[in-house]
């Protein structure tokens, strides 16, 4: 499955997801954002389980914003795998 959406309230515009049958990471692509981090971010994330993705990323603070990059790549991630 892969899955594009529209991060809110970071600098980046656009994440794309692949996941697996069995619920694993194969793919992150971002448009946009701290391009060092969200790479390290897309190459730490594959091969990991969406779940486990979710748990460790889901409410990381950047800037005091109330959200990060990591925080709505588990947030798109976790409606993805809801609609599966």
């Amino acid at each position: 499955m892969t899955y594009t959406f529209q991060p809110r309230g970071v600098c980046s515009r656009a994440m794309t997801v692949e996941v697996d049958d069995q619920g694993v990471i194969r793919d992150l692509q971002v448009v946009g954002g701290c391009n060092g981090n969200l790479q390290g971010i897309s190459a730490l994330v594959k091969g990991m389980k969406a779940e486990e993705a979710i748990t460790r990323l889901k409410g990381i603070n950047c800037g005091g914003r109330g959200t990060s990059c990591p925080d709505q790549f588990a947030r798109g991630l976790e409606a993805a795998m809801a609609q599966k």
